[in-house]
């Protein structure tokens, strides 16, 4: 770690694939780390690296000035913090654990309420993704906290600030992986519709996957048409997008593979 970069007491509760991946990129970044976890042998390769292991989570969130959650629900996040309010008072608090928008505004309230700052985050990566240049992780809610310990952030990957709507990091969360959980349902229907006349699923993604990555160039161009709506001049008419749904529901309906999903498409078609 670069002497300029102070070395800061940073506590993980919760350590599955991907708590312990973040507990190693602190461990790498030179930070010192305290973690727990209700499976206590899951802490063991992490003390090897040097991690200094906690008897409870209460114990742990004392030990850091920055405590980071990644467990397994906002059920499991309020299980932990609640019981802890002391221990936490004064502290900077970072959820990592995928929640609701309206869940984390809850624990923002919660925070304010106990003199814990919050910053809630959302990860957009799988564990072994941590610490590498394609990974990036969203953050909203205290804007001084973020700011203060964005350097120890940047270790899980490009901490990218979103507002301070302590639900602004889920939001984002949840609009990107359900463009993500879509375009894998679009792949299923194309696999299926192509086998239909000889074709595999394994070709269509040979095509399918770079054609996907050039059109994923076009979010720009489409953005406008959502911030801004009345003064979009959209490059495709509506008209003709309809028609070329229409076109594939057919099809899919005459290769005796129907799907739901090409009909939701349809509906979503401005002014149609």
């Amino acid at each position: 770690m670069s002497n300029s970069i102070a070395v800061q007491r940073v506590s993980v509760i919760g350590l599955g694939a991907m708590g312990a991946a973040l507990a190693k990129a602190l461990l790498a970044g030179g930070h010192e780390v305290t973690v727990w976890n209700r499976t206590a042998a899951r802490a063991e390769p992490l003390v090897a690296e040097g991690a200094t292991v906690a008897t409870t989570s209460a114990e742990a969130m004392a030990a850091g000035d920055l405590v980071i959650l990644c467990v397994l629900d906002d059920a499991a996040v309020r299980e932990h913090v609640e019981p802890a309010a002391e221990q936490l008072r004064g502290r900077v608090l970072v959820n990592l654990t995928t929640t609701t928008p309206e869940q984390g505004r809850s624990l923002g309230r919660w925070a304010e309420a106990n003199g814990v700052e919050l910053i809630d985050g959302g990860i957009m990566a799988v564990p072994s993704m941590i610490g590498g240049p394609a990974a990036f992780l969203l953050y909203s809610g205290s804007t001084a906290a973020f700011d203060r310990f964005r350097h120890v952030l940047d270790l899980f990957g490009r901490a990218e600030w979103v507002g301070t709507d302590y639900g602004a990091a889920a939001m984002y969360d949840l609009a990107i992986l359900g463009g993500m959980y879509s375009m894998f349902a679009g792949f299923q229907q194309g696999g299926k519709m192509v086998r239909t006349t000889g074709g595999s699923a394994a070709h269509l993604a040979t095509l399918m996957g770079p054609f996907l990555q050039a059109m994923a160039g076009m979010f720009a161009q489409y953005a406008p048409g959502i911030d801004d709506p009345a003064s979009y001049v959209p490059e495709q008419s509506a008209d003709f997008t309809a028609g070329a749904l229409t076109t594939i529901n057919t099809a899919a309906d005459e290769a005796g593979t129907p799907s739901e999903l090409l009909q939701v498409l349809l509906k979503t078609v401005p002014g149609i």
